[in-house]
């Protein structure tokens, strides 16, 4: 597997040895424990992305699925203005 660092190059044995040499020396016995906590935090880092990737996945479908269809023009019903019917009689003019 190779692992692209930040600076466009990817470990060589010589360099994972020089790494796994610093590690010892700084971690000592504690490596194994060092290891195992760093795979369990990438792994619910890969759940923590998949969650998020299904629930992109399921709102785009529920947005497509929820999506009206236009309607064709036989179904729009036109739209009418209230008719305007003139007073019959003179407005009064007291108040």
């Amino acid at each position: 597997m190779n692992v692209l660092f930040a600076f466009g190059f990817s470990p060589g044995p010589m360099e994972m040895l020089i790494i796994g040499v610093i590690a010892v020396l700084l971690f000592g016995k504690r490596l194994p424990e060092v290891g195992r906590s760093l795979g369990k935090g990438l792994m619910e880092f890969k759940k923590g992305m998949q969650g998020i990737d299904d629930e992109i996945e399921s709102a785009s479908r529920s947005v497509s699925s929820t999506a009206k269809v236009p309607a064709s023009a036989d179904d729009r019903q036109e739209a009418t203005a209230p008719k305007f019917e003139p007073p019959t009689s003179e407005p009064s003019a007291g108040t």
